[in-house]
């Protein structure tokens, strides 16, 4: 029997369809369905190399799992990284100058996402929040209009519900990006830090607890007042023991208040949320604080803040029982700090050895790539 010589080019053929096969078992077994925080079931991408922030104040977040290389897989973004927070912001582009030169996909809001320039930059995820500046879960012709171009949508939290939604975000993140590690390793940072005030606070009913009005961008309108209720710097208040007034008052995430309420229900302690930054110049009529921001600066700012509007005929305010805080602790991870200030404020005589100046150093030194600057909270 006479025996067959093989064809080179058959055979090198028939290894290249082998290969093939096993390239797309190995993506079919890597490939994952989750469900992100809009309840969606999502089937994450084998690859992430592009990557859409469709918040843009999620780069930081970003950083706490990318570490020394955030820009690197993001190829959009929304501008209210720049706009909101251009304290953070400089320092970001002080360290990667490049984070100029990413294309910026509308302006502060959902209704000015451009969906066609973001369908020019080939990207692979769109990472959205629940509710924000940027595209939310309720942006169904934009999803639809990304999915079927392939590019797959997820949603995080870390506003609706930011304490129960950080762990589960982080998550997520870390799987989307292949961090999980990373991610576990921020976690367990993140769950010790709150613990440390969840374990000396016992269970205080609701009508015992000191009543906070919280002051959410105190300056940036002329009537009194808006605030944050069932979300957001609101269950910060709740987790470190305060009774936020405007939780009875309001429905929903955040809304306004009248000064006639808040002079017949005074709050035992008054918070601002700082929205003015180093980075505007001229006087403000926010509260200014974050990075490059000194003590003194921060102080007087709060206290021009607090003259206006009726707001002295508080009795916090009169007492020197009022505060400001940085606005945006309220969409990051970095919340476990604001936790830890509010905390402090409340009850200083449980959390005499609570530091979160160290914490928020200490997370600045593990997980962000530009240096802590300047002051993130302060006092009458």
């Amino acid at each position: 029997m006479r025996r067959r010589h093989s064809d080179p080019a058959r055979a090198r053929l028939a290894r290249a369809g082998v290969l093939l096969w096993s390239l797309i078992a190995a993506s079919a077994v890597h490939a994952e369905t989750v469900t992100d925080l809009a309840g969606r079931q999502v089937e994450l991408p084998a690859r992430v190399e592009r990557i859409i922030l469709g918040e843009g104040r999620y780069l930081p977040t970003l950083a706490m799992l990318e570490r020394e290389q955030p820009l690197e897989r993001v190829v959009g973004i929304l501008p209210d990284f720049r706009l909101a927070d251009p304290g953070t912001y400089r320092l970001y582009r002080e360290r990667f100058p490049a984070l100029e030169s990413i294309p910026e996909l509308g302006h502060t809001s959902a209704d000015s996402f451009s969906t066609e320039h973001a369908l020019t930059l080939d990207a692979d995820v769109a990472i959205f929040s629940l509710a924000g500046h940027g595209p939310s879960s309720g942006s169904s012709r934009l999803i639809d209009s990304l999915e079927e171009a392939g590019v797959t949508v997820v949603f995080l939290d870390f506003r609706q519900q930011p304490l129960r939604n950080t762990p589960r975000s982080l998550r997520l993140l870390g799987k989307l990006l292949d961090r999980e590690r990373e991610a576990h390793e921020f976690l367990a940072f993140y769950e010790a830090e709150l613990a440390r005030v969840r374990d000396r606070l016992p269970d205080i009913a609701r009508e015992d607890r000191p009543g906070v009005f919280l002051h959410s961008r105190a300056g940036l309108h002329d009537t009194c007042c808006e605030t944050m209720a069932d979300g957001m710097m609101g269950h910060f208040v709740d987790y470190a023991g305060g009774r936020n007034i405007a939780r009875d008052r309001i429905p929903g995430v955040a809304g306004t208040m009248n000064l006639e309420y808040l002079l017949v229900h005074q709050p035992a302690i008054y918070i601002a949320t700082a929205i003015g930054s180093a980075a505007r110049e001229g006087e403000q009529p926010f509260v200014t604080l974050g990075p490059g921001v000194s003590p003194e600066r921060a102080r007087q700012s709060l206290r021009r803040a607090t003259q206006g509007r009726g707001l002295g005929q508080l009795e916090a305010i009169q007492d020197e029982r009022a505060y400001a805080i940085w606005h945006n602790f309220y969409n990051t991870p970095m919340n476990v700090v604001a936790v830890q200030v509010i905390a402090k404020w409340l009850y200083p005589e449980r959390f005499p050895e609570l530091d979160p100046r160290a914490t928020l150093a200490t997370l600045f030194q593990r997980f962000q790539p530009v240096p802590l600057d300047g002051v993130y909270w302060t006092g009458l």
